[in-house]
């Protein structure tokens, strides 16, 4: 690009494009990716050995007849390893989420291998022999021009755009911009609408294949279960004269469908959550004075330490405890009362023990220091006394109620079915596992959450909205046109650096929205969390939409309507008045945009896929978490696996699918199926290692994701029938456009198709694939209409083994607030947790992950201080 003093040869117009093409670009951003993505496997290579902890956390935390094998010590050795482990494997290690995330990798290589193929050998020769490649690779000038347009005819318009939205040109009617019409040669663009119709067609070939296998290992695996989960179902709609365990017992039983074990009725537990929660925050503030304290102390403190727990309380700190227990009104009133003598407990004023500041008086004004580890005591010894008489209590009920049947078949009926001939009365759905349930939402209104659900999904469709005008300004930021008249020197000394020029142009720009994609899905996790949501599991798949919607809409949407994202509300009110401009805007400046969105997935793929095997941010965290940290909790936490969040991958993996599938066809197509290939191979490895031994999944694994992946393809897939379109009719080939409009019907009628014929079976159980162990000749049966299909059957191993994943996770757990049952801990000040009271039985023990030590809430608050137990 020159820069010329005469403003009418000068390329840079409101019009340009944000990132010119360029071949010397491209080689750049390949030899970027490549650099990072070594550095980072090497890296990896090398702590993988030293640092289990991290990248092998999930590993030892396996249930013993789970048959995960040891990967190697060895540089490269655990690779083939990795290779090697079966997909029985890790539906068994797993889970069924993890299964169907893999799948979706294993199915886009082996689509997006055939695809290039074709792209490569057959579309390539076409495009070079009637097309001119310099639209893709050669002067940034002609890149964003159609092929219909002559240049030569009319130097003055430098963007198809600018030409599409005069109104004194119709690009289908002549004028003064006469097309190149040769006839004979349009007759290539046949080949446009075959392969538009071949590449649509297998990849809903692939779609259907993957979505029958995908189903038959799901309903095998959840049909050889028998949790407590899959025996429970959620009702929700109670009248209030029904509203008891006895009653809703009775009328599930009367149906004659099963026997009720259990009958949990959710009730208004928020008193009862907030004291729990209090008296968490209170364990833990004493554990942090305590490891304070010890810290301070020499050999001798232990003995020290015995004495202390001897003494008597002082006044001053007692009605501290008083005004913290009681409401706001009555703080101020007994704190007034801190003002008393501390000469009973000369440490307090000495300050060789930890202290902490308590505020009373009027609009709590004054303050005072105390001892923490005395103040904290009584303070946890008072909340211990409020939750064992709340718990106590009888709560006022809610609509909903979680029944827990005799078999798992009784329970599929009732979920199928509905039992209520009222409109929204007595509704039956699925039950997430106790672990993963929100119980504060479950009492919380049903008119509430969805008041909650429906504000922060305008807020978020708002807020995705404004994401434009930062993603263009930083991308626009980045162009040498913005730039010129900003900086005009630095402009010019970027030119005369090609190198520099490419990385400033091509890998900032790809870089940002990269980092921006990894950024924005924290605020749409919290918001989801927001909503009201009656699990973690109902989160994880609406953050999975939530991050799609952006990371397509900003990433391709905005820039496909208006290439510098500035005069995008322009460019869109002309579209609102004339919509026959979109299918041709879009395509022009599709294909303009090619060489950044193959820098993108090369980037993502080769330069940031191996950062995330190397969980980069885990690494640069680690060191300043465990300088935080101080009590033996928060170490044993660090010690935890980190979760893995489909939320927060998947997104990036399906925009990636979708380009794929929209440049299939076009000019730059072979090249972007190429890189999305590599993505998918690099994506596969990288997340079945992290799947299986780095992190952990918490959820109950239902394999609900596949259904957003598939209905996302097909939006993939409308997008390129539009694209095609408008890319054949802006060539004047209007048989040849015409003849692709039968596909987006034909794909609306297919979205309309998976949601009759599979989504039911990716949500329930079928009755028939409910293995009994009274029964045995009904898996036999399922695996004799399995061996009937085209599609593999599951190995027997899997209907035959001892226990699932998910068994393993639920043994002992029930649908039971666990603020009313839970025991209550004592604090972990030294390194080995503390044991439970002798004197009272407990449910739960303590865990090496940092979970509380459980006693039942009218235990002493005893710190159980051992001789040889000190935790330094």
């Amino acid at each position: 690009m020159r820069f010329k003093d005469d403003d009418k040869d000068d390329m840079c117009d409101s019009g340009q494009w944000i990132i010119p093409d360029a071949h010397k670009d491209l080689q750049v951003q390949l030899i970027l990716s490549l650099v990072l993505g070594l550095s980072a496997l090497v890296v990896f290579c090398l702590l993988r050995p030293r640092w289990p902890s991290l990248y092998a956390a999930r590993k030892p935390r396996l249930a013993p007849q789970i048959d995960l094998p040891q990967l190697s010590n060895s540089f490269f050795g655990w690779m083939p390893q990795l290779y090697r482990i079966t997909e029985e494997q890790v539906l068994a290690s797993a889970g069924l989420d993890a299964f169907a995330f893999l799948a979706f990798f294993k199915m886009s290589i082996r689509l997006f291998a055939v695809m290039t193929f074709f792209a490569a050998a057959v579309l390539w020769p076409i495009n070079t022999h009637y097309r001119d490649m310099k639209l893709f690779l050669g002067n940034t000038s002609t890149a964003a021009w159609p092929a219909s347009y002559d240049s030569v005819n009319d130097p003055s318009i430098t963007n198809p755009i600018q030409f599409l939205l005069d109104d004194s040109v119709d690009p289908f009617k002549g004028g003064k911009h006469q097309p190149k019409d040769k006839s004979h040669e349009r007759l290539y663009l046949w080949a446009y609408v075959a392969f538009t119709y071949f590449f649509v067609g297998l990849t809903l070939y692939s779609i259907n294949w993957e979505t029958v296998r995908i189903i038959r290992y799901r309903q095998d695996y959840l049909g050889t279960q028998t949790t407590v989960t899959d025996r429970t179902f959620r009702l929700t709609g109670i009248p209030s004269d029904l509203r008891s365990e006895e009653r809703i017992k009775q009328l599930i039983e009367k149906l004659d469908i099963g026997t009720v074990d259990t009958v949990n009725l959710c009730r208004d537990w928020h008193d009862l959550d907030r004291l729990v929660a209090l008296r968490d925050e209170t364990v833990r503030k004493l554990e942090a004075a305590w490891a304070k304290y010890l810290k301070q102390r020499d050999g001798d403190s232990k003995n020290e330490a015995r004495d202390h727990r001897s003494r008597p309380m002082p006044q001053d700190e007692e009605n501290a405890l008083d005004g913290e227990a009681n409401q706001a009104e009555e703080e101020a009133e007994e704190n007034g009362r801190l003002l008393g003598s501390s000469s009973e407990r000369p440490h307090i004023v000495e300050g060789d023990r930890p202290q902490t500041t308590i505020r009373y008086g009027f609009l709590r004004l004054q303050s005072r220091k105390v001892d923490a580890i005395d103040y904290y005591e009584e303070k946890l010894r008072r909340v211990d006394e409020k939750v064992t008489e709340a718990r106590k209590k009888t709560y006022p009920p809610t609509d909903m109620a979680l029944v827990t049947m005799d078999t798992v078949a009784s329970c599929q009926m009732f979920i199928q079915a509905r039992i209520d001939p009222r409109p929204g009365r007595l509704l039956t759905k699925a039950t997430p596992s106790p672990s993963d349930l929100v119980w504060s939402n479950t009492y919380s209104p049903r008119g509430v959450r969805r008041l909650k659900s429906w504000g922060i999904t305008i807020f978020i469709i708002v807020l995705t909205l404004v994401w434009i005008f930062p993603t263009a300004a930083l991308a626009s930021l980045l162009s040498l046109c913005t730039l010129k008249g900003a900086f005009p020197a630095f402009a010019k000394w970027l030119v005369l650096h090609p190198v520099v020029k490419a990385l400033f142009q091509t890998g900032l720009p790809t870089l940002v929205v990269s980092l921006l994609n990894v950024a924005v899905p924290y605020l749409y996790d919290w918001l989801s969390n927001c909503q009201g949501m009656i699990s973690q599991g109902d989160v994880e798949l609406s953050v999975i939409s939530k991050n799609f919607f952006f990371t397509f809409f900003n990433t391709f949407f905005v820039f496909a309507i208006s290439l510098t994202g500035f005069d995008f509300w322009t460019t869109l009110n002309k579209f609102l008045k004339d919509t026959s401009l979109i299918p041709l805007a879009i395509s022009h400046d599709v294909e303009a945009l090619s060489s950044f969105y193959i820098s993108f997935i090369m980037l993502q793929g080769i330069g940031l896929m191996p950062f995330r095997i190397l969980e980069v941010g885990s690494v640069c965290l680690n060191p300043i978490l465990r300088m935080m940290s101080s009590t033996p909790r928060d170490y044993a936490e660090l010690k935890k696996p980190p979760v893995f969040q489909y939320g927060f991958y998947l997104p990036t993996a399906l925009l990636i699918f979708n380009l794929c599938i929209i440049y299939s066809v076009l000019m730059a197509g072979y090249m972007i199926l190429f890189f999305g290939t590599v993505y998918f191979t690099l994506g596969y490895f990288t997340y079945k290692y992290m799947l299986l031994y780095a992190m952990d999944q918490p959820q109950h694994a239902t394999g609900g994701a596949w259904r957003i992946i598939c209905y996302r393809i097909v939006v993939g897939l409308l997008v390129f029938e539009v694209v095609m379109f408008g890319q054949i009719a802006a060539l004047q080939a209007y048989i040849q456009s015409v003849a692709t409009l039968p596909l987006l019907p034909f794909t609306v009628w297919y979205s309309y198709y998976f949601k009759r014929r599979f989504e039911p079976l990716t949500r329930y159980i079928a009755l028939r694939a409910i293995r009994s162990d009274d029964d045995p000749t009904r898996s036999e049966a399922v695996v004799e209409d399995f061996e009937s299909e085209a599609v593999s059957p599951p190995s027997q191993g899997l209907l035959r083994r001892g226990s699932t994943l998910d068994e393993d996770r639920e043994k002992g757990l029930k649908f039971v607030n666990p603020s009313l049952v839970v025991p209550l801990g004592q604090p972990w000040i030294y390194k080995d947790p503390p044991p439970a009271l002798p004197q009272e039985s407990t449910t739960t023990e303590e865990n090496e992950d940092g979970s509380p030590s459980l006693i039942l809430p009218n235990a002493d608050s005893s710190l159980g201080i051992g001789e040889n137990n000190v935790w330094r």
